[in-house]
């Protein structure tokens, strides 16, 4: 695993209040802005190495979340880290039916980094603070640079961030992967604006996004996309591929949880029913890809950055489900 060093990153940190280059001293990394608010020495500071760059005043987050978040993730609703941690008390031999492999982003992950090219190899991952589920390949690749941003630190995270202002320089990352992210912030259309700004002239881009789940992350879930809002919201690249990463199985079998989970007031009770019904996602592989996009439990995109854009009128020509009439 490569994952960046600070030495090289703070080449391309920029600040994310003015989008001048920052600054490291013995405490941390400050704007190099005269003018700016955070010009001042330890203005992003460090926690564990890892750099806190953030403009606290438009973040919904305050420093002090942060900073609870990356000293005691797993106290963290919103982290990754929480989910992992639930994962790992599963039994080994159970762990692939409560969370099987996901091998939509096995293969579109293995598509991008095939893609790439030999001289440009860097990938930031937007919500990297654990490694996603079929990622792994990202991760064991030695000739791939990865950059991992998220809201916390962890083993994998070098920059602790808000993806509303991603401070890396203009086209300084060659694809982005943001997988079950897009939910979670206030303004996902200034998100993927950001990822636009940052990755290359032909940079890629590979999202995962629910369609139809129920809430988690409780107070930090925002979003949802259909297939053809998820391919608008990304209106400025080319598409490469789209499609469900789980159809209406997979819904059936979140509906019936969070059903027991109301009716019982119990999250263990609905998650004890989800693994007995586990099989129910397999239905997912019964339904023509029409019907799994107009019932996804989530949809992929696949694309390549473009400086044109899609049309509201192509937008809705674009539609590839099953309702016709």
């Amino acid at each position: 695993m490569v994952m960046a060093s600070l030495d090289i990153l703070v080449h391309i940190f920029v600040c994310p209040r003015c989008s001048s280059s920052l600054v490291a001293d013995s405490r941390g990394l400050r704007c190099s802005k005269l003018t700016c608010p955070y010009v001042d020495s330890n203005s992003f500071p460090l926690i564990g190495g890892c750099p806190v760059v953030i403009d606290f005043e438009r973040s919904v987050l305050g420093p002090e979340v942060v900073a609870e978040w990356s000293t005691r993730p797993e106290g963290a609703e919103i982290s990754k880290a929480l989910h992992q941690s639930a994962i790992q008390r599963v039994p080994p031999s159970l762990r692939g039916i409560w969370k099987p492999l996901n091998r939509v982003a096995e293969r579109n992950v293995s598509r991008l980094l095939d893609m790439l090219s030999e001289r440009r190899r860097r990938v930031l991952v937007v919500g990297g603070g654990t490694i996603g589920n079929g990622l792994d390949r990202l991760y064991t690749c030695n000739d791939i640079e990865v950059i991992g941003l998220d809201l916390y630190r962890s083993d994998v995270t070098q920059l602790v961030a808000d993806a509303h202002a991603i401070p890396l320089q203009t086209g300084s990352v060659d694809a982005v992967i943001i997988q079950a992210v897009l939910e979670h912030v206030l303004d996902p259309v200034k998100v993927v604006g950001e990822i636009h700004r940052v990755l290359a002239d032909d940079g890629l881009v590979y999202a995962e996004t629910p369609f139809m789940q129920q809430v988690h992350a409780g107070a930090y879930d925002f979003t949802r996309f259909t297939a053809s809002g998820h391919r608008y919201l990304f209106r400025r690249f080319d598409e490469i591929d789209l499609g469900p990463t789980a159809g209406p199985g997979t819904v059936l079998l979140w509906s019936v949880d969070h059903l027991v989970r109301g009716l019982t007031r119990s999250q263990n009770a609905g998650r004890l029913v989800r693994a007995i019904l586990f099989w129910l996602r397999f239905l997912d592989n019964a339904i023509a890809p029409a019907h799994a996009l107009d019932g996804a439990s989530a949809v992929f995109f696949l694309g390549r950055r473009s400086g044109t854009g899609m049309t509201p009128g192509e937008i809705i020509s674009y539609y590839r489900g099953a309702q016709r009439g």
